[in-house]
């Protein structure tokens, strides 16, 4: 078949079309699947544009057309004839300005080759767009879906709700274009090199799969003259149509918003590799329309069938769908990717399946194999929503420090901080404090609450058992800490004047606000807080290396320190879509005001007691 990649732009919109065999997507896509109608157009597409083109080099020709559904097998073009090798495949960057399109580069497939390691060294860094940027994108989209869904509810006039999406897709676009930070760079074989940014490694590997299946085909290379550029790129105009293929994380109104809470993860077992290695797995779930991973099983050593049992709990943000990539571990130290300064583990599959509400929001475990080049990863899951989670539970007894108020365990310790969290805080800044994803990649949640057993008895093999145990297993165990207190590390009582605070716009009167809001937090709390506090920024300072930046650590631990009451999201709250819209955001914010600001002395506080109401 007649073959094309195609990258372009449009009003500095990313768009990627890739004709890398419909009929066999087709074959396996259930007739009454989402997707399918979205392939068929794709696929006619792809015939218009190479049928067209081929016209236009040689009007003489008759055009092939095929049924739908199907890929013609042969050459589009007659032999002896002039024409455009198309049927030898092409990797494409076309720009478009005012309606005028102008092809950047493009490589033959049989010329396109992957960089080793090595020739990455000499490569460009990749500078990531800011964080904060990011979170701003987000902000203003969770912003922009609840003045929607308010016109809605008061059946506001179609033009304003317009309007309004209109808006929300923009920044959607803008955040779906600037948050990929994967690099994935080809080379031509005359030594031009070319770098797309993606958002997972899921993605890279996808890539990857399609050029090299294209690759097989026995590819030659060519050249192209300036007529045939010109006969491309003016095919691109006239078929325009490719242009509304659907990009943003936007849903229809009838479609599900999502998932939002905790999304239980066990990952039990793999079979099919064809011999023993070095392996584990990775979970990915999406949020705002790109992928995080937010999980990973220990390696199983030297094994073709790893049992590894072990289970996750992941928090999701409006989820749809989970990803299951399963690597083969890599230990040689020279084999580093200088893209991102880490060593290269090879893909040895990769799944992902649709979070259906119905099938998850059970109490019990739903038990499923994915499948991913031959090889089947059995996993179950289940799923906790947000309303639930938002139920804290004091502890019925006296002892322990899991569900027991902050103020009794420092008076029944005699410390400032619960020895808890100095502990976990002192493991993660002794051999976690460069671990990738720290404080977002999940532990296991049995080894999670192995510790939590461990320091509720106070047993005296703690230590011990901290040396030993994974990294991420603690920092699970610190986050479950804060999130089971039986009031938010910033109390109840405060939360609605911290949401009204950190919407100040004025500097000085939210500076005045914020820490006075500290002030009256009780002394336990704030101690614990301010000790906190500064471990995420020594957290944050070795950013280049662990990937989590202030801004990260805000996601994570904010939500977790400042949470409404029951009472109060129940007053104000009316789906668990609206809580994220609402509040989370707001909670973010929050935390990393504190976290931006100069350090924050106890002693300086309560010196600086202003006269200023927390009614703000």
């Amino acid at each position: 078949a007649s073959v094309i990649l195609i990258v372009y732009f449009e009003y500095s919109h990313l768009h990627v079309t890739a004709d890398v065999g419909h009929t066999d997507l087709l074959k396996h896509t259930p007739v009454d699947h989402p997707d399918y109608p979205l392939l068929q157009d794709a696929l006619r597409i792809s015939q218009n544009f190479l049928s067209s083109i081929n016209e236009d080099i040689d009007p003489r020709r008759t055009a092939v057309t095929t049924p739908k559904g199907e890929v013609s097998s042969g050459p589009r073009v007659e032999a002896g004839r002039a024409r455009l090798p198309l049927a030898h495949g092409s990797l494409w960057l076309i720009c478009r300005k005012h309606q005028q399109y102008d092809c950047k580069w493009y490589i033959p497939l049989a010329d396109l080759v992957f960089p080793s390691p090595e020739e990455s060294e000499a490569s460009p860094q990749v500078h990531p767009f800011p964080d904060h940027e990011l979170e701003d994108m987000k902000m203003k989209i969770s912003a922009l879906k609840s003045e929607i869904q308010k016109e809605k509810a008061n059946k506001g006039q179609s033009r304003a709700i317009e309007r309004l999406k209109k808006k929300m897709f923009e920044n959607e676009f803008l955040l779906l274009l600037n948050s990929p930070t994967i690099p994935f760079r080809i080379h031509n074989r005359n030594g031009k090199s070319y770098l797309f940014l993606l958002s997972s490694d899921y993605e890279r590997s996808e890539w990857r799969e399609a050029i090299q299946k294209l690759q097989k085909k026995d590819l030659q290379a060519f050249v192209l003259s300036s007529v045939e550029l010109q006969v491309l790129t003016g095919s691109c105009f006239k078929l325009r149509t490719v242009h509304n293929i659907p990009v943003t994380s936007n849903k229809d109104d009838d479609e599900s918003p999502g998932l939002y809470g905790f999304l239980h993860v066990i990952v039990h077992s793999a079979k099919g590799f064809k011999q023993s290695a070095n392996l584990y797995c990775t979970l990915e779930v999406d949020s705002f329309g790109y992928f995080v991973s937010k999980a990973k099983t220990r390696v199983f050593r030297d094994t073709a069938e790893p049992k590894w049992d072990e289970e996750f709990e992941i928090e999701l943000e409006g989820s749809q769908s989970l990803r299951i990539l399963c690597y083969e571990k890599c230990y040689d130290k020279t084999k580093v990717n200088k893209d991102n300064n880490e060593i290269v583990d090879k893909i040895m599959g990769k799944g992902q399946i649709q979070l259906d509400p119905q099938t998850v929001e059970t109490k019990n475990w739903h038990t499923d194999v994915i499948e991913m080049n031959g090889i089947k990863v059995e996993f179950s899951m289940k799923f906790t929503s947000r309303d639930m989670s938002l139920k804290r539970t004091p502890s019925k007894k006296q002892t322990g420090v899991f569900g027991v108020k902050i103020s009794v365990v420092t008076k029944r310790e005699r410390s400032k901080v619960p020895y808890i969290v100095r502990q976990c805080v002192e493991e993660v800044e002794k051999r976690g404090i460069e671990e990738v994803g720290i404080y977002r990649i999940s532990g296991v949640a049995t080894d999670i609450q192995a510790l939590k057993a461990v320091f509720d008895a106070n047993n005296k093999d703690i230590l011990l058992m901290l040396s030993d145990m994974d990294i991420n297993a603690i920092a699970g165990t610190l986050k479950l800490y804060f999130r089971e207190l039986p009031e938010p590390l910033l109390t109840d009582r405060l939360y609605p004047a911290f949401m009204e605070g950190i919407a100040l716009s004025d500097p000085a009167a939210k500076e005045n606000c914020m820490m006075h809001l500290l002030r009256s937090l009780p002394d336990p709390n704030l101690i614990t807080f301010l000790f906190l506090l500064e471990h995420l920024k020594r957290v944050a300072e070795k950013e280049p290396i662990n990937k989590m930046s202030l801004h990260n650590l805000a996601t994570v631990f904010g939500p977790t320190l400042l949470r409404p009451s029951e009472v109060e999201s129940k007053a104000h709250v009316t789906s668990a879509a609206d809580i994220w819209s609402h509040d989370v955001m707001a909670q973010v914010q929050v935390l990393l005001y504190y976290l931006q600001h100069p350090p924050i002395s106890f002693a300086e506080l309560k010196r600086n007691t202003l006269y200023f109401s927390t009614d703000v």
